[in-house]
């Protein structure tokens, strides 16, 4: 079970709302072995694609850096889809490498960049086996 603050949860939304129609994508990193979703830290999409993300290098190396220095780890992995519902694609599962995060997606495709009514579900992948997991949203 992933357990998460409304604030990132509503911070996970607003960017997605505000990248449409490319997808939004980041990390809520936390203390190394917590579980616990502390830092939420947006990326930028450096493929700026409606159907694709990717981080970009540079700013990845320094974010691991920053982790390691604040010994750190991701806890949470999110990136939206605009057009489709939020469940892992082919090609997110094929890049999941981080076997301890939660994957997170966040679905714009009622609503665009407007308000309106986004769809919000969380995933452990590992080794390809996609199980999606409840959501505690805490204060």
């Amino acid at each position: 079970m992933l357990r998460i603050s409304r604030a990132h949860v509503d911070a996970m939304v607003a960017h997605a709302r505000a990248d449409h129609p490319d997808e939004a994508c980041g990390v809520i990193v936390g203390p190394e072995g917590s579980d616990r979703p502390e830092r939420f830290i947006p990326m930028v999409n450096a493929a700026r694609s409606p159907t694709f993300y990717e981080f970009d290098s540079a700013d990845l190396l320094r974010l691991y850096r920053d982790m390691d220095d604040r010994e750190e780890e991701p806890v949470v992995i999110y990136h939206s889809h605009t057009a489709t519902e939020a469940y892992p694609s082919r090609t997110d599962i094929s890049y999941a490498s981080e076997p301890g995060a939660h994957y997170v997606l966040v679905s714009t495709r009622e609503c665009g960049p407007d308000e309106g009514p986004v769809e919000v579900r969380s995933f452990r992948i590992i080794d390809g086996e996609v199980t999606e997991e409840p959501i505690e949203i805490v204060a």
